[in-house]
């Protein structure tokens, strides 16, 4: 049986070189300038809190708020630990970007067939036993990848090897666990971590009750998703072809000129 993947971000050695930033952008292609919160062209990012860099990334939580919210199954949490989003599914409701706790998930809303963007923990690249960009790019080893039983054991590793690290391991219960964890030498809350709305439960069960009424609405029927999917991915492949006719228009002119 496959064990779940995790990754282990250390606070106190991570020297805010961006190499984490930079391996994710150009394994998708994206531009490589850095960007100061995450986008849709930015899956992770480092923010710098007094002299400590602190990784904002998505967490693959154990219970992903963000999978149960969907309506569709676009978004679900696989057995090696990613959280991945499907295109072919999404209608592009955005109630995954509602239910996140760390607000996670983007929207590409400057693109005609626009979809829902996040880091997806290199999944991929985990099929094929390999590590994750960022990790594989870290100098200083303050991103680690492994088996997540592994690293809660060489976080505690770390923290009764050094006294100044904090004595806790964020990510490990936190809004039900997750597959991406912290230490640091600096307490959590002074670094932007919000302790849990209603202790450690997992997030699906505190966003029940917010999210129930709306999804209500699209869940009456099979029918009614149905017709949301048709014309969600009717608007895209309307918008792609448009995008592509005014592309050969402006090519043909230019050789014409």
């Amino acid at each position: 049986m496959a064990q779940e993947k995790a990754l282990l971000i250390d606070i106190k050695r991570c020297i805010g070189c961006l190499s984490c930033e930079t391996a994710c952008k150009q394994l998708h292609g994206f531009g490589t300038e850095p960007e100061p919160t995450l986008s849709d062209t930015a899956f992770t990012v480092v923010e710098a809190r007094g002299d400590k860099f602190v990784r904002k990334i998505c967490m693959h939580c154990e219970d992903p708020a963000c999978a149960s919210a969907c309506p569709v199954g676009a978004i679900s949490k696989t057995a090696l630990g990613p959280v991945v989003y499907d295109a072919g599914k999404c209608i592009g409701c955005r109630y995954c970007m509602l239910a996140c706790p760390y607000q996670v998930p983007r929207y590409q809303w400057t693109k005609l067939a626009p979809f829902v963007k996040k880091c997806d923990l290199c999944s991929d690249r985990i099929k094929a036993g390999k590590s994750t960009a960022c990790a594989e790019a870290c100098p200083v080893r303050a991103t680690v990848f492994g088996n997540r039983d592994d690293l809660i054991n060489e976080a505690w590793n770390r923290i009764r090897g050094d006294k100044s690290y904090v004595p806790h391991i964020w990510g490990v219960e936190e809004l039900g666990g997750g597959s991406v964890l912290f230490v640091s030498d600096v307490p959590f809350e002074k670094l932007g971590f919000k302790p849990a709305p209603s202790g450690n439960q997992p997030m699906p069960t505190l966003t029940a009750s917010a999210l129930g009424d709306s999804p209500k609405v699209v869940i009456m029927g099979g029918t009614i998703l149905s017709a949301l999917y048709w014309v969600t991915q009717r608007r895209r492949e309307v918008a792609l072809a448009e995008a592509e006719e005014k592309a050969t228009i402006a090519k043909i002119k230019g050789k014409r000129t």
